[in-house]
């Protein structure tokens, strides 16, 4: 196959990762000591064995308050061409900054958590040994990120067709990937994130109040997706577009958690972004399809 012909490309793992590095990071990540009540960690809305995101609607923070929007998967998140679902980071290293700083998160401050682990001696040592200056919230950021950038999931079934075995796809999933790109589910869902790479507005084609008033939750500033980043009014309902490849695992869908079934989201982005009602012998072609996205990594049960 002509992998220039396609609109997806297969991931690749990132060669560029410091092993030391990663390893600090995968314990930076797991370590609740970040928070200011030393209750959660990043682990504790990701997580990495059931999909790297939250079964929840919306995560719990420290003393169970409540987030307001749906946790999106760390897998791949290093392909996201900005983080957030308003895209108010740049990058990983920014949004490290996001969940900690948070009242409604881990509602702490670096200078808290560079204070805890320097009382580690195994965590100085390893941070010295790493980083000329040892412990700070620079270091602490670059260290995860380091980590984040290694949960890349490899040889997806969809990849393994990618690259020439056409056996790795049933021949619903492969009428799945045929219909998702002539419905046009392609046109926001490409590159090798499947999204992830541009934001696209909630309600392309039909009126989203229409999807809100369905809900049990009353309308949120969440809602208003990129505009609470920018203020500006053009961006009400603007979102950047998630990743589908791990979709598959990481239920409730859309910036508010408040649909539960794949298939439904699918009956609702051709309703809203589309114009169309899909079908629901072609609805369940394309989650098949997007069944194939999801690859593989050590952290993630299989």
């Amino acid at each position: 196959m002509d992998l220039s012909s396609e609109p997806i490309s297969p991931i690749q793992a990132d060669n560029q990762l410091n092993p030391d590095k990663v390893s600090l990071g995968r314990i930076l990540f797991h370590d609740p000591r970040l928070s200011s009540d030393s209750s959660i960690s990043c682990a504790s809305c990701h997580n990495l064995s059931k999909g790297g995101a939250d079964t929840s609607a919306v995560s719990q923070g420290v003393g169970g308050a409540l987030g307001s929007a749906n946790t999106p998967t760390v897998y791949n998140s290093s392909l996201n061409f900005v983080q957030f679902w308003n895209g108010r980071a740049a990058d990983l290293n920014q949004q490290v900054n996001g969940p900690v700083h948070n009242p409604v998160e881990m509602n702490s401050n670096w200078p808290l958590v560079v204070r805890r682990l320097n009382q580690d001696p195994a965590i100085k040592q390893r941070f010295e040994s790493l980083y000329p200056d040892g412990i700070n919230g620079a270091n602490i950021r670059n260290a995860i990120t380091q980590f984040e950038r290694s949960l890349s999931t490899l040889n997806a079934p969809f990849d393994r067709w990618l690259k020439g075995d056409e056996s790795a796809l049933s021949a619903e999933q492969k009428h799945g990937y045929r219909l998702f790109k002539s419905y046009g589910c392609i046109s926001c869902h490409q590159g090798t994130n499947v999204g992830g790479n541009m934001y696209a507005p909630f309600g392309a084609v039909k009126d989203i109040s229409e999807y809100f008033n369905t809900r049990s939750t009353p309308l949120s500033d969440t809602d208003l997706g990129r505009y609470t980043a920018t203020n500006d009014a053009a961006d009400r309902y603007l979102f950047k577009v998630p990743s589908l490849r791990m979709a598959s695992v990481t239920a409730p869908y859309f910036h508010d958690g408040a649909v539960k079934e794949l298939k439904t989201a699918i009956e609702i982005m051709g309703r809203f972004q589309l114009g169309r009602e899909i079908p629901a012998e072609h609805i369940s072609a394309i989650s098949s399809f997007i069944n194939s996205l999801k690859g593989e990594h050590p952290e993630l049960q299989q």
